[in-house]
């Protein structure tokens, strides 16, 4: 998976939050316009302002989406290359805002993408948000909460510092320190492995748990944890972002399915998504836009609502 296009400083990305620290990336419940077509920069997203409204699938959302005109998404802007901010510390990019803004576009609405904590999404969504789009892993778990349209696959990467000079072994991590993002399934998996450690008598397991991404990385480059753990076209764009400083260990764990949240109780928002999504894949937007961010190794065929196979 190759991030070359990249290369430049971002603010309020990993590279930024190396320098500057995070505080201009702070996830506070404020609503974007999403155009679609940024002014040209390296962060620029994928051109969707061609997409037509499509009026059967339109006619399939309920009025408490299109009332206002607006379709209301909620992220966790520090997660490159899926959602991030732009130079400007205020633009939101990344292919999940592509998908977003083409959603919008299908539905004939004004996307708006609203920054939120990881963590506080699934319990907003159809509260303060039409849908919650944010890299978010398909579990059991959450269906019980959200409806789910699969869209997206993705790994889990474990990250350490050039040459691994802790000697992080994945194998063991008893008596490491473990950089996460708050409500990850990474989140979830650390903290069964700081328990098993604690069972079997072992060093502590110490899991440093952050609100944002970006924190996850700086905390591993920093010195301040051994290793972090992050979905794997994240934990590759952090790689990406600082020159050399950080490498992959091993190979990726893992290929678990992402999707896109609605209510629990909203059937027809969920299959008018489930229809968008569909169309964006067959008429090849979805695919245009993880090849514009180069992802396009995560890719999906068919969108599913509450899929059985996560895997």
């Amino acid at each position: 998976m190759s991030f070359k296009a990249f290369k430049t400083a971002l603010a309020c990305t990993l590279s930024a939050a190396m320098l500057l620290g995070a505080a201009a990336c702070g996830t506070t419940d404020e609503a974007t316009s999403g155009s679609g077509s940024s002014s040209s920069s390296s962060t620029t997203g994928y051109d969707v302002s061609g997409i037509k409204k499509d009026a059967s699938i339109a006619a399939m959302l309920p009025d408490s989406v299109t009332k206002d005109g607006k379709l209301t998404v909620g992220m966790e802007l520090t997660y490159a290359p899926a959602e991030f901010l732009k130079e400007d510390g205020k633009t939101p990019v990344g292919y999940d805002v592509d998908l977003s803004n083409a959603l919008g576009k299908v539905f004939g609405l004004d996307t708006q993408i609203i920054s939120a904590s990881f963590d506080s999404i699934v319990p907003s969504v159809g509260s303060k948000y039409d849908l919650g789009i944010t890299s978010l892993t398909i579990t059991k778990e959450r269906m019980d909460a959200v409806n789910f349209v699969s869209y997206y696959k993705a790994g889990a990467t474990w990250v350490v510092k050039k040459g691994n000079p802790q000697k992080v072994d994945t194998s063991d991590l008893c008596g490491k320190k473990i950089a996460v993002q708050t409500g990850t399934v990474e989140e979830e998996d650390a903290n069964k492995a700081a328990k098993q450690c604690k069972t079997d008598g072992k060093k502590t397991l110490e899991v440093l748990s952050s609100k944002l991404q970006t924190d996850a990385a700086t905390n591993v480059v920093t010195g301040k944890a051994d290793v972090f753990y992050a979905d794997s076209p994240v934990a590759g764009y952090a790689i990406s972002q600082t020159d050399g400083q950080l490498q992959a260990l091993g190979k990726d764990e893992g290929s678990v399915k992402q999707g896109i949240a609605i209510a629990k109780n909203d059937d027809q928002t969920t299959k008018a998504v489930q229809k968008a999504v569909q169309k964006l894949m067959d008429d090849g937007t979805y695919m245009k836009i993880l090849k514009h961010w180069g992802v396009q190794s995560g890719a999906l065929d068919k969108a599913e609502i509450n899929p059985t196979d996560l895997s």
